[in-house]
């Protein structure tokens, strides 16, 4: 091994993924490795180039990677010694989505794919490593801070939660492909996948996969004069096929088709290739599903100018909930997808309505409440929300409030554009009850706290989740502060919340069986809303405002930190953690099974096992009821 190469061998092994490797493997790989010297600010390749045959490890210097957003150019990383970058040719064919510069004099090795490809495929920790990277988007996904050589992704994403979709994200494909026999003649095959306008044709006996054909097959094998148009399909066909199950994520299908070098992958009935063919995943349906992942979703937003644009990416999102909820990924992982979303919807609903009205006259806040502000908004249900301004002199308070109401108006209607319905009861930044300068905020507030039961109980409870949606941080804060400042020790207010968690209807009778709706639109029907949902979201806000437990609005992650505070309670928190996501589930569901806001559930078409995993997600309730009368003076208000 010559000199050089045996320098970089040296330098690989002390990074990942490279430390997996073995220096005889090093040495194979450093003797194709590519040098290259880097001037000060020098492009190694940016934004919508074609990709290279090579990814890099920086060898010394920096190396700045770069994506425009909004016209502007925005920083994403700084690569040191030891780092990868340049990873996208791994896992797709459509071009740079990201720059790569020199930010001074350095030196990268470039590593060329074809040549490192199969020390992927048969080392399971490299493999794993830059999947894992891949699908997260970390520097390195085993160690946030510490260990030496980080990977960077070639997505562009706005937040982990985000881009960690990627690695749960299922597939939509070609569920009806073609299918031949292996008697079949090569020039009717390819007579057969010009008429229908397809890339590929699956060989099969009795609908077991033997071979795929695709476009390439053709190509390199028939035009070239290799074989005569009159062989048979086995002459040609690529075989074994590689196959997978249905439910396989987006991940894990990159994963494969780098892992095999394949651009098909044959979806069967088990996963393996002695069983049904059910569908063929190409190239195209991966770079399809990462346009339909939330980063690009979320970018997609900004750019919006009008509410239709803004409709058709919340039908987006409407579907990608569909999906997750049907391949079983987490739903608390949903929920953390589904409100970012929805919330940069609001946000660029405000600032597409300060486009047309202009600039403010005040600095203020947009707060979300209720389901929004609990980040548990799958569904399109109706919106609510807060207008909160700084505090203005006087004579100058009319004109601003003005400017405002028309803000939430302008706002609330491209909202309904959208999909998101007005609010029945008006608790929307459009009303001007609910628009008003933060000492005014701060005087309700402490009305609703310090005398409580003088305003309905709806208006009491709904208003303590909130989250800022658009404007100034300070504004939530300062609200936050008034909050839990009226709550320490405030007796009466919990008094009050601790029955208003409790009148709730049951949701089961004596006998076990559910409470359903005896007339009106909805009869025989069980409000999973009213009856499930809400006595948990009541209570685990009462025990987190009780706890002081600041900054967590979720329903599910409340009762999670709750266990984790009062730990002699812990079981029951976490039953009741768990209950809400059963309960939320089946909410989702009937929701998007019947376009509504899912809020009630038709017993009638469940099966027994479903009524009664609706009925054990029902069974925390009555120890959290019990918890709440054994904690709580619940005396003036019963």
């Amino acid at each position: 091994m010559n000199t050089i190469a045996e320098h970089i061998a040296d330098f690989l092994k002390e990074y990942p993924p490279f430390n997996h490797l073995t220096f005889q493997e090093l040495s194979e790989i450093a003797t194709s490795i590519r040098v290259v010297n880097l001037e000060k600010h020098k492009i190694l390749f940016q934004i919508n180039d074609v990709l290279h045959d090579s990814f890099y490890v920086v060898a010394s210097g920096v190396i700045n990677l770069s994506v425009i957003a909004d016209a502007e150019e925005t920083l994403l990383n700084k690569c040191n010694e030891g780092d990868i970058f340049g990873l996208r040719p791994f896992f797709a064919k459509n071009n740079y989505m990201m720059t790569a510069k020199a930010r001074e004099e350095s030196i990268v090795y470039a590593i060329p794919i074809a040549i490192f490809r199969p020390f992927v495929a048969n080392n399971s920790e490299v493999l794993n490593f830059l999947l894992e990277s891949f699908a997260v988007n970390t520097r390195n996904p085993k160690d946030k801070e510490n260990l030496i050589g980080k990977l960077i992704s070639d997505n562009v994403f706005y937040s982990d939660q985000q881009s960690e979709m990627q690695y749960f994200q299922s597939l939509s494909y070609n569920i009806s492909p073609l299918k031949i026999t292996i008697t079949a003649i090569v020039q009717e095959v390819a007579q057969l996948m010009t008429e229908t306008l397809k890339n590929n044709v699956v060989v099969c006996e009795n609908n077991i996969p033997l071979g795929i054909i695709t476009d390439t097959d053709m190509r390199s094998k028939i035009a070239t004069g290799r074989y005569p148009v009159t062989v048979t399909v086995d002459k040609i066909m690529s075989s074994p096929v590689i196959t997978v199950v249905e439910n396989i994520s987006l991940a894990e299908a990159q994963l494969l088709m780098l892992k095999h070098n394949v651009t098909h992958l044959c979806v069967t009935q088990d996963g393996t290739n002695k069983s049904d063919v059910k569908g063929i995943i190409t190239e195209h349906d991966l770079i399809v599903a990462q346009a339909n992942n939330p980063g690009v979703l979320i970018k997609e937003i900004k750019r919006s100018q009008t509410p239709k644009e803004l409709k058709q990416i919340r039908e987006r999102l409407t579907d990608l909930i569909q999906t997750s909820i049907s391949k079983n990924i987490p739903l608390s992982h949903v929920f953390n997808i589904a409100s970012e979303i929805n919330l940069a919807l609001i946000k660029r609903s405000v600032e597409l309505s300060i486009l047309d009205l202009g600039s403010p006259p005040a600095r203020f806040a947009w707060l979300s409440i209720g389901s929004q502000g609990r980040k548990e908004q799958l569904l399109l249900t109706d919106q609510d929300s807060i207008l909160i301004f700084e505090d203005v002199t006087p004579e100058k308070y009319r004109d601003v409030k003005d400017y405002f109401l028309k803000l939430g108006k302008r706002t609330t209607a491209t909202l309904e554009k959208i999909g998101y319905e007005l609010c029945p009861n008006g608790h929307m930044g459009s009303n001007m009850l609910w628009c008003k300068s933060l000492t005014d905020w701060t005087k309700q507030y402490d009305s609703w706290m310090n005398t409580p039961g003088e305003n309905s109980n709806d208006l009491s409870s709904i208003f303590f989740d909130y989250e800022i949606t658009f404007g100034e941080q300070r504004i939530e804060d300062a609200i936050g502060n008034i909050v839990f400042k009226n709550a320490k020790n405030n007796t009466l207010f919990f008094d009050f919340l601790g029955n208003d968690a409790l009148r709730k209807n049951s949701p089961l009778t004596f006998f076990k069986n559910f409470y359903v709706e005896e007339e009106g639109l909805n009869k025989d029907k069980f409000d999973i809303k009213t009856r499930a949902l809400m006595p948990l979201i009541d209570g685990a806000r009462l025990f987190t405002m009780s706890h002081g437990i600041r900054g967590i609005n979720n329903t599910f992650q409340r009762f999670k930190q709750l266990a984790i505070s009062d730990p002699k309670y812990a079981e029951i928190y976490l039953n009741c953690a768990e209950a809400f996501l059963t309960l939320s589930k089946f909410r989702t569901l009937e929701g998007l099974k019947n376009d509504s806001s899912g809020q009630f559930i038709n017993l009638n078409e469940l099966s027994k096992i479903d009524k009664e995993k609706l009925k054990n997600a029902l069974a925390p309730m009555k120890e959290l009821e019990e918890l709440i009368k054994s904690k709580f003076q619940l005396t003036q208000f019963s």
